[in-house]
């Protein structure tokens, strides 16, 4: 799953990507887009992988882009190299400017925020309208559209020009025939306030914000923590009271954020946490491993996590009854433990 990094010039969307990633970019880089793939902090991975001492511990990855906008091209140009690039993205990073600096204005967030999303509203209309337009063209000559995608497509058109983001609407963010126009007012957006070094708190913000997902992140800070060595990160944090790293909080949201879960495999090889979207069938979660174990499925042993912590051990739980056979249909749980049967 790829999430992309957008905001206004300034905002700290380098300085975010750098802290994400534990990276350092020099300035060619930064003239680059860039692709940074991050472990979701799960504590459950570190439990089982000490209970199981694997040979491997393989954590659940998110990708972040960031983006660079193309150059020696006009500013809108710019402006657009930057959304293409975004379009493919499953979610949206907004990242606002919420510190002061030398030579800057005071921080305008709620501003900055609308601003943007507009940007967003107005590249899905212009989208929108080269549809409609070529609804009324086929119409004439003869060739009928698709009631549903019609239907939809005016729908969006009728939010857009309200000035609203389509992924307030879930029913027209999410359908499926509409998938291929990749809308970015449609992606799940995160906005993360890039505060001051001594600020954890979100600002003061409009009703807006009850619609939003909002993280407030001390970008600087945790960029040069993520430079350090573990050792001396950790003392930095325990001197200056740094009980938890934002970063981690806004990994795990953005996760949450996809409507993402994990479930493990276990064993002396590998403990793994592996992606899947809530709701999916146990059929589809082997399919994740591998093509083989859909195929020839048979069955799905299951363990939920909480129960093989409180049973001290695989071997407990399975006397206790908590170890259970599940079928192609069962929806896979947040934290299942699962040991596929299968025949190829």
């Amino acid at each position: 799953m790829k999430l992309g990094l957008i905001g206004r010039t300034g905002a700290g969307k380098t300085t975010l990507f750098e802290a994400l990633t534990k990276s350092r970019l020099d300035t060619l880089q930064r003239k680059e887009s860039r692709i940074g793939t991050v472990k979701v902090p799960d504590d459950r991975v570190d439990r089982l992988s000490a209970m199981y001492q694997p040979r491997k511990t393989i954590f659940a990855q998110v990708e972040y882009l960031l983006p660079a906008p193309a150059e020696h091209v006009k500013e809108k140009a710019r402006e657009q190299s930057i959304w293409t690039q975004v379009r493919d993205c499953d979610a949206l990073l907004h990242v606002i400017r919420n510190f002061n600096g030398y030579g800057l204005a005071a921080p305008t967030p709620q501003a900055d925020f609308q601003a943007v999303d507009q940007e967003l509203i107005l590249s899905d209309l212009v989208v929108v309208e080269k549809r409609l337009e070529r609804f009324v063209l086929d119409q004439k000559r003869g060739k009928k559209p698709n009631p549903e995608e019609q239907q939809l497509i005016q729908r969006c058109a009728a939010i857009l020009n309200q000035e609203k983001p389509l992924r307030h609407f879930p029913e027209v963010a999410g359908a499926h025939v509409l998938r291929g126009y990749a809308f970015l007012s449609a992606k799940p957006c995160l906005v993360l306030f890039n505060n001051e070094d001594e600020d954890e708190s979100l600002p003061a913000l409009g009703p807006w914000a009850d619609q939003e997902t909002c993280v407030a992140v001390r970008g600087k800070l945790e960029q040069e923590l993520g430079q350090m060595d573990p050792e001396e990160a950790r003392e930095f944090m325990a001197e200056f009271d740094i009980r938890d790293l934002a970063m981690d909080r806004m990994i795990t949201a953005s996760y949450a954020l996809l409507g993402l879960m994990s479930f493990f495999t276990v064993g002396e090889d590998e403990v793994r946490a592996w992606t899947i979207r809530k709701g999916t069938a146990a059929v589809d979660a082997a399919e994740v491993i591998h093509s083989d174990i859909k195929k020839g499925f048979i069955r799905a042993e299951v363990l939920a996590y909480d129960d093989l912590m409180a049973a001290g051990s695989y071997a407990e739980a399975r006397k206790l009854g908590t170890v259970r056979l599940e079928g192609k249909t069962y929806e896979v749980k947040d934290g299942d433990i699962i040991n596929f049967r299968f025949n190829v």
